[in-house]
């Protein structure tokens, strides 16, 4: 037996490649239309960074969403905003293809004869998230350092810039110039959000879906599917912005002169971040994840809804 979205069983059998190609797809959808806000996020992430030479000389505060996208398009112009757009697409297909596959795959196998009403419970659809955005996370981190790289190379000075020109370029010069193990730099602290978010996005995208057609006059359709995809957006950047923040910061670091990195890992950046600029540091760019999270979820779920209706026949 097979199952949709909301864990419902299904007639047909499980085809974890409609799960791959349905998230793929959405994914990529929702990646380009929530791309500005991203970039900005990640700008705001790595203000006060030992690497952000301007900010730790001045000693000046994080502006907030607003400002900092303003600053960017005055600065850089508007294209900037899209900076690292194909290393994103690549993250999407790569990263959230393969989460929501993995996700489908392992409630399949975790359904039981107990769970044959078509509903798992919460803590197994927890399970199914936090295995599934580890098993993402670590296929599509070369792209994801590919993506962070290229939207934080215009807060650099010139001379300091990577200047990548596309993903594919992006992954071939880290490659060239740092060794093939330097694709998965990050490695730890992006699986650790993936299992966070992932847990956050799909069960209680899943959980919130079945409460709101059990116990409200909604059906299956756009409506239920926006509420749910909204209260995985808020729970999802309230879990993961601490370990995002580490992500970007260990992803964009660079060897001092004495080739020392300033970060060893993530609970090191986290606790370097709290102690050099106190504990809200780790909730910079929390806006911006917001105001990502709500709308890439919606988008994300409700296209790959609407592509996994598509696929069914096939």
């Amino acid at each position: 037996m097979a199952t949709n979205a909301t864990g419902q069983v299904q007639p047909s059998g499980p085809h974890p490649w409609k799960g791959f190609a349905s998230g793929s797809l959405g994914a990529m959808a929702s990646g380009a239309v929530t791309h500005p806000i991203d970039l900005v996020k990640v700008r705001m992430q790595l203000r006060g960074d030992v690497a952000d030479a301007a900010s730790v000389a001045s000693n000046t505060r994080c502006p907030g969403m607003i400002r900092t996208f303003g600053h960017i398009v005055k600065r850089e112009g508007v294209l900037a905003l899209y900076k690292g757009l194909t290393a994103s697409l690549m993250r999407q297909a790569t990263f959230i293809g393969t989460k929501f596959g993995s996700y489908d795959a392992l409630k399949a196998a975790a359904r039981t004869a107990e769970d044959s009403d078509g509903k798992l419970p919460f803590w197994k659809m927890t399970a199914c998230g936090i295995g599934a955005g580890a098993i993402g996370a670590a296929v599509g981190n070369p792209a994801d350092l590919a993506m962070v790289r290229m939207q934080a190379d215009g807060r650099l000075p010139p001379e300091l810039r990577r200047n990548y020109r596309h993903g594919g370029d992006a992954l071939a010069r880290v490659v060239r110039e740092e060794g093939v193990f330097a694709l998965w730099r990050g490695c730890a602290p992006t699986v650790n959000r993936a299992m966070i978010v992932t847990a956050s996005q799909m069960a209680v995208y899943d959980q919130a879906k079945h409460y709101i057609l059990e116990h409200t006059p909604l059906r299956d359709g756009l409506a239920a599917q926006t509420g749910a995809s909204f209260a995985a957006g808020v729970v999802a950047a309230l879990t993961s912005n601490p370990i995002d923040l580490a992500k970007s910061r260990l992803m964009s670091m660079k060897a001092d002169k004495n080739g020392k990195m300033p970060y060893n890992g993530t609970l090191d950046c986290i606790a370097k971040t709290i102690q050099r600029e106190g504990f809200s540091a780790v909730y910079k760019g929390l806006v911006p994840t917001t105001a990502r999270q709500v709308p890439l979820n919606v988008v994300r779920f409700v296209s790959v809804e609407r592509i996994k209706a598509l696929l069914e026949p096939l």
